[in-house]
């Protein structure tokens, strides 16, 4: 593989990752706002039925209980929702975290291979750099002996 080859699919690995962050980070802000959702959700059913508890000891008719009933029924149906919705969110937070990891391991990977061959190819020039230092130093011995009087 070429080292443009290499940086190609470095390139495309670090374009992917960065796409899987920020899709993670897009499922993450709508995990919180999913939250923040069913927060409201619950707290609007604790104060609705804490008006019904007063409403019961002050006294209130059939009608207006059943009224109160049927909604507490409905925003509990709602919470369900929501609590499924939330945890269907975080399923996808999951996943979307698992996709980031798997695209940051393979830019991982294209990096290491890269520093590899950059490794090697320093090697490579230093070895090459010492042969012909190593020539050099053999031809001018062979020429100091050759020019030296027998």
């Amino acid at each position: 593989m070429s080292t443009s080859q290499l940086e190609m699919l470095t390139d495309l690995a670090r374009d992917a990752r960065d796409q899987a962050g920020q899709l993670l980070a897009q499922e993450r802000q709508t995990e919180k706002q999913t939250s923040a959702q069913l927060q409201s959700l619950l707290g609007y059913r604790a104060e609705y039925a804490e008006r019904l508890q007063k409403a019961m000891r002050d006294g209130i008719d059939p009608a207006t209980m059943y009224n109160y009933q049927q909604f507490l029924a409905s925003l509990d149906a709602a919470l369900g929702r929501a609590r499924q919705a939330l945890a269907a969110q975080q399923a996808s937070v999951q996943q979307s975290q698992k996709n980031w990891q798997q695209e940051q391991r393979k830019l991982s990977s294209y990096d290491t291979l890269a520093s590899r061959r950059l490794l090697e190819e320093h090697r490579r020039s230093e070895r090459q750099e010492q042969k012909t230092n190593d020539d050099l130093v053999t031809s001018r011995l062979a020429r100091q002996h050759n020019d030296t009087p027998q």
